[in-house]
C-alpha cells in the first residue's frame, strides 16, 4: 500500500532560505513523501491556489508584496480549510504568535528546523486540521441528539433535561425536573459557575469548560454554552445550557502535549549529553594518562585517580540512560556482577545520605551473573535507596542484602509474568515509615506520588518497574505501616562463571605515523594529542573542517588516519568528510562525537567513515581503535 504524498506550497522569497529548507529535506529523505511547489509572492501564491489545491502551506510573513499579519489573514481567508505554518526569524516570535491566534496551526523559526522536525509539523497540520473538519461535521449531524440539553430557572431548578442530557449524566427526565442543577451536576462546586451565571445575566450569553460529575459518580468535562432566555417583556426568566462532553478529546489533548513535551526533552537532552560528554572525554583521557605516569604514587592518591576514572565512566553511563529514557532507545546489556554494581552504590550512599541513617550491606562473593545494563540497575537501585531515605527523616536503617535463589514453577505462578528458574535476588529494606495499603496497588502507576508538588516527579518507581521489567525480571514489595518497607528485586540469572578483568599496564604504541585530529573543542584535541603522542605518533590538530581540509590538502601524502569530531560548526563533519574523500578517496577516518545514539552512528556509516567512538573514551580506548584502523590500511 502506499503512501500518498503530501502536497506543500512554500511561499518564501528569500532564495537562501529556500535552498536551506530543501537541503533539510533532502538530508531527511522527506522528498520521498512529499512534493513541493515554491512562489515568491503572495498573488503568486493565490494564483497558485485557484488553480491547484495543496495539503499544507509553509509561509513567511515578510514577501515583496505583502508583509506582516496581513499576509497570512488574506492567505487564511482565501483557504481557510488549508493548514498554515508560519516560517519565522527569530526577531519574528511575536508577530507568529499572533498569527497562531488568527488560526495558523503552527510556526517554526527559520534557523532552528530540521527536515525530520518540519515533515512531522507537518502531518501533524495536517491530521489536525482534518480532525477538526471531521469534528465539526458530525456535530452539525449529530448535534441535537448527542448534546445535553436542559434549561435552568434563575432559581437554578431544572425545568427541560433532553435525551442527550440522560444519556451525558444518567439521570432520567423524571429524576432531573424540579432538582437544583448545581447540585445535580456540580456537587463538588466548580470555581466558574458563579462567573457563568454573573456573565451571561449580563451579556445574555457565556461559554467555557465545565468539569461536571455524572449520575455513578463519573468525572465528566464538557464543552458548556449557556443563553438568557427572557419573557414576553424581555425579563430573565431562565437559562438554556448546551454541553457537549470532551472528556476523551481533553485525555488525548493531555496524552499530545506529554508526548510533545517529552520529544522536547529528547531534543534538549541530545544537545546537553553532546557537550557533558565533550566535557568528560579529557577527564577520563586525562585519568587514565595519570594512572600510567604515576606508577609510584602513593596508594592514596591511585585510588582518587580510580575514583576520576570511574566517575566519568559513570557520567557517561548516566548520560547514555537520559537519552535511552527520552528517545525510548533499549539498555546495553552485557553479562556482568551485580555485587559490583551495588560495591559503587554503597560509596555513593555513605556520601549523600545523612548521618542518621545505618547503611547495612550483606552481599556474598558468590552471587550468580546476570545479563543487564548496569547504568540501569544502578538507577533503579539508587532510587529505591532515596525512596527508603525520604521514609526516614528521623534516621533508621537501610539494608541492601543478595542472594542467589532457584525459584520453582509454582512459586513463580504468584508472580505475574515470572518464570520458575535462577535468580539473583536483590533486597533493599528500611525501617521507615510504610506505605498504606490502599498507596501499595498504585505505587507503580506513571505520575503517581504522595509527595507534595515539586518534591516528586511520580515517574520513579513506574521506571524502576519499567527498568525491571526490561531485564525479563519482577519486583516485590512487603510495607508495614510505621515498621517499614521491603523491596526485592527478582533478575534472572546467567550460567557464567566471573573472570576477573586485568587491564593492559601499557598502553598500544604507534611507530611514527601521522594523525590528523579534528574537533572544535580545544581540551580534546590537547588530550587526544599527548596521547597519541606519548605512544609515538606525530600529531596535527584542526578545530574546524576547513582547517581540516587545508593541513589534508598540505600532507595527505603523510596522513594515515583522521580522528574526526561529526559535530562541529562553520563545516559540520559529514560535509569534512565528504571533501576530505574528494581529495583521497582512500582515506582512512574515524568519527568522534558526544552522541553515541544509533542514529548518530548510522551518520558516520553513511557519509564513508571506517570507524566510531563514542565520547568520553578512555585513552586505551582511543589508542586501541587507532591501531586497529592502521593496522586494516596496512592490510
Amino acid at each position: 500500500m502506499t503512501t500518498q504524498l503530501i502536497k506543500v506550497l512554500l511561499v518564501e522569497d528569500n532564495p537562501g532560505d529556500v535552498q536551506i529548507l530543501k537541503i533539510h529535506l533532502r538530508q531527511a529523505n522527506a522528498f520521498s513523501q512529499l512534493t513541493l511547489t515554491h512562489v515568491e509572492t503572495l498573488k503568486d501564491a493565490l494564483g497558485s491556489l485557484a488553480q491547484h489545491s495543496v495539503d499544507v502551506i509553509l509561509l513567511d510573513l515578510s514577501l515583496k508584496d505583502s508583509e506582516g499579519l496581513e499576509t497570512f489573514i488574506r492567505l487564511h481567508q482565501e483557504t481557510p480549510a488549508t493548514p498554515i505554518i508560519v516560517l519565522t526569524g527569530l526577531d519574528d516570535e511575536a508577530l507568529a504568535i499572533q498569527a497562531m491566534q488568527q488560526g495558523a496551526q503552527d510556526y517554526l523559526p527559520k534557523g532552528e528546523v530540521n527536515g525530520s522536525f518540519l515533515l512531522r509539523s507537518m502531518r501533524y497540520a495536517i491530521e489536525r486540521t482534518q480532525a477538526d473538519r471531521k469534528i465539526r461535521e458530525q456535530a452539525a449531524l449529530l448535534e441535537v441528539t448527542t448534546d445535553a440539553i436542559c434549561v435552568r430557572g434563575l432559581d437554578s431548578l431544572v425545568s427541560f433535561w433532553n435525551q442527550g442530557a440522560e444519556r451525558l449524566y444518567g439521570w432520567k427526565v423524571e429524576e432531573a425536573i424540579g432538582q437544583n442543577a448545581d447540585v445535580l451536576l456540580y456537587p463538588d462546586g466548580s470555581p466558574l459557575l458563579e462567573t457563568a451565571l454573573q456573565t451571561v445575566i449580563e451579556t445574555g450569553k457565556w461559554q467555557g469548560e465545565l468539569h461536571t460529575l455524572t449520575k455513578d459518580e463519573k468525572k465528566v468535562v464538557v464543552a458548556s454554552r449557556w443563553t438568557l432566555m427572557r419573557n414576553e417583556v424581555g425579563y430573565p426568566k431562565s437559562i438554556l445550557i448546551v454541553d457537549t462532553d470532551i472528556t476523551e478529546q481533553k485525555h488525548l489533548e493531555g496524552q499530545l502535549l506529554r508526548a510533545q513535551r517529552l520529544e522536547s526533552i529528547g531534543t534538549l537532552a541530545s544537545g546537553i549529553a553532546h557537550d557533558l560528554n565533550n566535557i568528560l572525554t579529557p577527564i577520563l583521557a586525562a585519568s587514565q594518562l595519570l594512572q600510567l605516569k604515576l606508577t609510584d604514587c602513593d596508594d592514596r592518591t591511585q585510588e582518587f585517580l580510580d575514583m576520576l576514572v570511574e566517575s566519568a565512566k559513570r557520567g557517561s553511563g548516566v548520560i547514555n540512560q537520559m537519552l535511552s529514557f527520552t528517545r525510548g532507545a533499549e539498555g546495553k546489556f552485557i553479562t556482568l556482577q551485580v555485587r559490583h554494581v551495588i560495591a559503587e552504590l554503597k560509596t555513593m550512599l555513605y556520601a549523600s545520605l545523612p548521618k542518621s541513617i545505618n547503611i547495612r550491606l550483606d552481599v556474598p562473593q558468590d552471587l550468580w551473573m546476570i545479563s543487564g545494563d548496569g547504568t540501569q540497575l544502578h538507577q533503579v537501585l539508587m532510587n529505591l535507596c532515596v525512596n527508603a531515605r525520604d521514609a526516614m527523616p528521623d534516621g533508621g536503617t537501610l539494608k541492601i542484602t543478595a542472594r542467589n535463589q532457584l525459584l520453582a514453577d509454582q512459586e513463580a505462578q504468584q508472580h505475574l509474568d515470572a518464570q520458575g528458574g535462577h535468580y539473583t535476588v536483590v533486597t533493599i529494606s528500611d525501617t521507615g515509615t510504610g506505605i498504606p495499603p490502599e498507596i501499595l496497588d498504585r505505587m507503580f502507576e506513571p505520575f503517581f506520588t504522595t509527595k507534595a508538588i515539586g518534591k516528586g516527579s511520580g515517574l520513579g518507581l513506574s521506571s524502576v518497574a519499567g527498568i525491571v521489567k526490561s531485564h525479563r525480571g519482577f519486583i516485590t514489595v512487603s510495607s508495614q505501616v510505621g515498621e517499614g518497607t521491603q523491596f526485592q528485586i527478582f533478575l534472572p540469572a546467567v550460567h557464567v562463571t566471573e573472570s576477573l578483568q586485568v587491564e593492559d599496564s601499557e598502553l598500544p604504541s604507534g611507530d611514527g605515523e601521522l594523525i590528523l585530529v579534528v574537533d572544535d573543542e580545544a581540551f580534546i584535541r590537547e588530550i587526544v594529542k599527548v596521547t597519541l603522542e606519548d605512544c609515538h605518533y606525530r600529531v596535527l590538530t584542526a578545530q574546524h573542517g576547513v582547517e581540516a581540509i587545508a593541513l589534508y590538502a598540505e600532507h595527505k601524502d603523510e596522513i594515515r588516519l583522521v580522528l574526526l569530531d561529526l559535530m562541529m560548526p562553520s563545516l559540520d563533519g559529514a560535509s569534512t568528510v565528504y571533501t576530505l574523500r574528494k581529495l583521497n578517496s582512500t582515506a582512512q577516518i574515524v568519527a568522534m562525537s558526544g552522541l553515541s545514539t544509533t542514529e548518530m552512528k548510522v551518520k558516520a556509516a553513511s557519509a564513508g567513515v571506517q570507524a566510531f567512538l563514542p565520547k568520553p573514551f578512555t585513552a586505551q580506548e582511543l589508542l586501541e581503535i587507532v591501531l586497529k584502523q592502521l593496522d586494516r590500511f596496512r592490510e
